[in-house]
């Protein structure tokens, strides 16, 4: 199987690239150089040029490009980076694979759970209503802008991923070094719900989505999600660490700015995987205890 990854090398796209190779695929990258390898596509999304010629007869494309959400405080111009940076690359991918002679049989095209509004305690699932506000904008006009690849006759599949876990990047990255201190703790009340993978998962889902028959919108999240408090205390039990005392909101929206925060820390997002599980995809890690345990080294619970 020949597949093609845009965001190749973040922490999804890596993983998935590894995955692939290991398994005896060809994975090849699209990568910004002028240059590229033998195992690389050029394109400038940007400027709105791609090799169309390198992604004849791939069996899939797996799109993951765009600036990071959290990486830094959201001023006008990162939010439209955040955004344009998707909406421009899925278009140019999508459009591109639409005109090949020898079109992929499936593209999987990132998106996020932000498409869903902040719900408190209400499940989620793919039949939700979207939300309102930037993040549900940037994932409507993200999944729109695959329309050339679908009206094509190319199966679609809309990862909207929850907060992937994993040691080497990411949230749980981040999040490491204050628990591993002993001033982890919950933000606020807690209550807000966390809709979480662990990496294994996603590479695995990813995979299985690309040999299944499924297509429109496939949550990518653990059938377990959790409470910030329930998350919170099961890390510092991994951890062998106190998480007593809550984090005031007053540090990270000093750090992020206010609407960042709420974004990433506040907001309630009980979504389950309910396309996944009904095509018959097995969890490896179904619960946040046995996803930490794996992903920070306890070999026997993973």
């Amino acid at each position: 199987m020949k597949v093609a990854i845009t965001g190749s090398s973040g922490l999804i796209g890596s993983a998935l690239v590894g995955a692939l190779r290991g398994a005896g695929h060809t994975a090849v990258r699209l990568v910004r150089h002028d240059h590229p390898g033998s195992d690389e596509i050029s394109w400038d999304p940007d400027a709105g040029t791609i090799d169309a010629a390198g992604l004849e007869g791939v069996d899939a494309v797996v799109n993951l490009a765009g600036a990071g959400i959290g990486d830094e405080r959201w001023t006008d111009e990162r939010k439209r980076l955040i955004l344009e940076s998707r909406t421009r690359s899925t278009d140019l991918i999508a459009r591109t694979i639409a005109g090949l002679d020898r079109k992929p049989s499936v593209l999987l095209s990132a998106s996020g759970i932000d498409y869903y509004p902040d719900a408190g305690d209400e499940v989620l699932t793919e039949e939700s209503r979207a939300g309102d506000g930037f993040l549900t904008d940037v994932c409507v006009q993200w999944e729109g802008a695959t329309a050339p690849a679908q009206e094509a006759g190319i199966r679609t599949c809309l990862l909207r991923t929850g907060i992937v876990q994993s040691a080497d990047g990411g949230a749980l990255k981040k999040t490491l070094l204050p628990f591993k201190l002993g001033i982890g703790g919950r933000f606020g009340s807690g209550d807000q719900w966390w809709s979480w993978i662990s990496i294994d998962d996603h590479v695995r889902a990813m995979l299985h989505l690309i040999e299944s028959d499924v297509e429109g919108p496939v949550n990518l999240t653990a059938p377990n999600p959790v409470t910030n408090q329930t998350y919170t205390k099961a890390l510092g039990r991994e951890l062998g660490r106190p998480t007593l005392l809550p984090i005031p909101k007053l540090g990270p929206t000093v750090l992020l700015g206010k609407e960042l925060t709420e974004a990433l820390l506040y907001t309630s997002h009980r979504v389950l995987p309910t396309v996944l599980e009904a095509d018959g995809f097995v969890f490896r890690h179904p619960t946040i205890e046995v996803c930490l345990a794996a992903m920070l080294g306890d070999d026997e619970a993973a």
